[in-house]
């Protein structure tokens, strides 16, 4: 019999407005599945990887922005959502993780698919619920309504997150025949209210006060979904010249008026005094630029972070003061707040921007091919409004330093935790979400590691997937350890000869493997044009060859851009 605090569950999630649900096949799961299954506001999707299914469900709900239910069996599946887990928790983006149990009694007894699951994701959640194992009392139902509406007011309060509910379940497993599934039942709703943090008037006043001792203001936006607003703003304040703005990929704030190079531009110019900024203010999460984040822990001297609520990093070793309200708040007050600027501070960083985007054009064009080359061209062909999933290693490494990404495309990478192991996963879950274009740009090791992404019955016509195939982890040629190394081949770079033609033949997908440049323009005429089937792009290349060509288009421009500055001094 399937008891009907179980199905209330799936009746609360879908009257807080919880559509969606990521189901993994088990029969310790069956009465949760079922509930959610057989609820006619629920869209249930099973996915048997439970590590691609947490990451699908997480590229859900980063576009949903709103819980997304996953469930699993009991035992080593629940350890199985772990990694997307974790992301989630350092994206902020909120997953309702329900794991079926053994009642506590079995637990440490030898019973199959058991292991201790009570708080199992320790810190990478926001909280961990125990879902009561019977039902006797009003009382214990009346925990389990509790359970579930905290736990989602959990998830979505700032900062959002995964929350984790624990449950216990006895047999019988199945429903008989005659069993109703009964979602009229009334439940009991209690929602939460979150209002907009904005600044008090005092707490203006100092603050502009406070910034009357700045000239040198650098702004960096860390990772985040696109914000017209913001975007605006950050345009305005640049043509105030009130600060400068540093803005890589991932912080989807990218415009004409914006530092979008930093990584050339340090290792370009001679003197980086004239680029020192004595406040940064920074927003959002993560910035992708190694070289940015050393050169602003070396020289900065203030550093101001604005954020809504929850714990504050200070990834540049320089956090002075933490503000608490929405960005969008303070870039606001920061505009219409009258201050010196250092001319000399934003003309040299707006010097060496314009260097850098003059000259980078033809250094491409010039350059070999290899993969840098060929996601510079592809990145070209990117129509507009593309959601564009990119995975980590090298594949978001080159797209951030080409920098050539429209505005109107929306740049996502799982740079919670920076793993490799659920990129084209957390594409798919995108793709569930939209009809618009979902690009996926990924090297070899990610696309292999995470190639159950494509294992369901779902179709994905609107999906395009971009394989830079270099037979190896190419990143570790550019590290200066292992680059140096012996072993640097067999353990660092684990090289394979795999190709994704029998995968892309084994889901049904339309391939097309390129070597060249002129075969690579050629397939990109026709790589967007609407499929009723997912495309797939396979460009090869080698490792060795890779890594010359970056470090020649590297050494290529700052000859270009010094003698560029030589010109103009």
């Amino acid at each position: 019999m399937i008891i009907q605090p179980i199905i209330d569950l799936a009746s609360i999630c879908a009257l807080r407005g919880i559509k969606e649900a990521v189901l993994s096949p088990g029969s310790r799961c069956a009465p949760l599945s079922l509930a959610f299954i057989r609820h006619p506001e629920i869209h249930c999707r099973t996915i048997s990887d439970e590590r691609s299914a947490a990451f699908i469900a997480l590229g859900m709900a980063q576009q949903l922005e709103k819980p997304v239910v996953l469930i699993c069996t009991s035992g080593s599946a629940a350890l199985n959502y772990f990694p997307a887990i974790a992301e989630a928790y350092f994206q902020q983006v909120p997953l309702l993780v329900l794991t079926a149990d053994r009642p506590g009694e079995w637990i440490d007894q030898w019973d199959g698919q058991t292991i201790r699951q009570k708080e199992v994701y320790g810190s990478h959640v926001k909280r961990s619920y125990a879902f009561p194992d019977s039902f006797e009392h009003a009382d214990k139902r009346w925990h389990g309504h509790r359970i579930i509406n905290e736990a989602i007011n959990e998830s979505m309060a700032f900062p959002p997150g995964p929350v984790h509910i624990n449950i216990p379940l006895r047999e019988p497993f199945y429903p008989t025949a005659e069993e109703v599934f009964d979602y009229s039942v009334p439940v009991p709703i209690s929602g939460s209210s979150q209002g907009m943090l904005t600044l008090s008037q005092e707490q203006k006043a100092k603050l502009v006060t406070s910034l009357q001792g700045f000239r040198k203001i650098a702004i960096i936006p860390g990772q985040q979904k696109p914000n017209p607003a913001i975007r605006e703003l950050l345009t305005l304040l640049t043509k105030q010249s009130k600060a400068i703005v540093i803005a890589d990929l991932i912080s989807n704030t990218q415009t004409a008026d914006v530092i979008t190079h930093p990584d050339f531009i340090l290792q370009n110019v001679a003197d980086r005094n004239p680029l020192v900024p004595d406040l940064i203010i920074s927003f959002g999460k993560s910035i992708l630029s190694k070289p940015l984040k050393q050169f602003l822990r070396s020289y900065c001297l203030m550093h101001w972070h604005v954020q809504e609520g929850g714990y504050s990093p200070d990834p540049f070793q320089r956090l002075s003061r933490i503000i608490h309200c929405q960005p969008l708040s303070f870039l606001s007050m920061l505009s219409e707040t009258s201050f010196a600027s250092d001319p000399d501070f934003i003309g040299a960083w707006s010097a060496a921007e314009s260097r850098v985007r003059s000259v980078l054009p033809q250094v491409m064009q010039e350059a070999a091919f290899g993969e840098f080359k060929a996601l510079s061209l592809c990145l070209d062909k990117v129509p507009p409004f593309t959601k564009m999933h990119i995975a980590n290693s090298m594949a978001i490494r080159y797209a951030s330093l080409l920098a050539s990404v429209p505005s109107t495309v929306e740049i996502i990478a799982n740079r919670g935790t920076s793993g490799i192991d659920g990129s084209s996963s957390t594409a798919v879950g995108c793709t569930f979400t939209t009809k618009e274009t979902v690009t996926l740009i990924t090297g070899d090791m990610a696309f292999f590691y995470d190639r159950n992404a494509f294992w369901h019955k779902y179709n994905l016509p609107n999906l395009r997937i971009i394989v830079l195939n270099n037979h190896a982890g190419g990143i570790f040629r550019l590290i200066e350890g292992p680059a140096q190394l012996p072993e640097l081949e067999e353990f660092f770079e684990t090289s394979q000869r795999l190709s994704a033609v029998n995968l892309a033949d084994e889901f049904g997908f339309d391939y097309a493997g390129v070597h060249a440049e002129e075969a690579l323009q050629a397939s990109l005429k026709q790589f967007y044009d609407k499929s009723f089937r997912p495309k797939l792009l396979e460009i090869f290349s080698e490792s060795k060859a890779n890594a010359t060509v970056l470090k020649n288009v590297k050494q290529l421009l700052k000859d270009r851009t010094a003698s560029s500055t030589e010109r103009n001094g």
